[in-house]
């Protein structure tokens, strides 16, 4: 089935300091939520090409977090820190989301995710909604190509369930 079937959108509103992203994969949802969960799989897909996703650590629980980079093909880290604070197995986890430096020093601001799956005839939607704390926080990401670059990151994450699901 071709991409242009699947469901995709990113909308913004800056009243609410909130960025609504709705993406269908053609893959089962077992499958999508291992992509978003695992570090070996999300290392695979999470970052806009030619950037590739590094993790440091990950504890995928309530209370755990994920801390990782975004790599540059020159070598430039762009470091995140992400704190679970929601898991509903296979339908939903929460994070809190924000920038630091590679020795853990967050940035003031950030933003909490909501991230829900669900899955119909075999395709699963991921819904995800991100409330930032501040306007000028969601437009300093917005400014930075958040939309090409996360729009670019689902697109490889689509690529690699095709490939997953082959070998399936």
């Amino acid at each position: 089935m071709s991409n242009t079937t699947l469901q995709f959108d990113f909308r913004v509103d800056k009243a609410a300091k909130t960025v609504f992203i709705t993406k269908e994969f053609n893959a089962p949802l077992p499958l999508v939520w291992d992509a978003y969960t695992k570090k070996e799989i999300l290392d695979q897909w999470w970052a806009p090409k030619p950037w590739t996703s590094r993790t440091k650590v990950m504890d995928f629980k309530v209370g755990g977090r994920r801390f990782y980079a975004m790599v540059s093909p020159e070598g430039h880290e762009r470091w995140a820190i992400q704190k679970y604070t929601s898991i509903t197995p296979k339908s939903n986890f929460k994070l809190f989301n924000t920038f630091a430096d590679k020795d853990e020093n967050v940035d003031p601001e950030g933003s909490d995710w909501d991230l829900s799956f669900s899955e119909k005839n075999g395709k699963t939607t991921v819904t995800i909604v991100i409330k930032n704390e501040s306007l000028a926080r969601m437009e300093k990401m917005i400014a930075m190509g958040f939309e090409q670059g996360f729009t670019m990151t689902l697109t490889s994450l689509e690529d690699l369930l095709t490939t997953l699901s082959q070998r399936k």
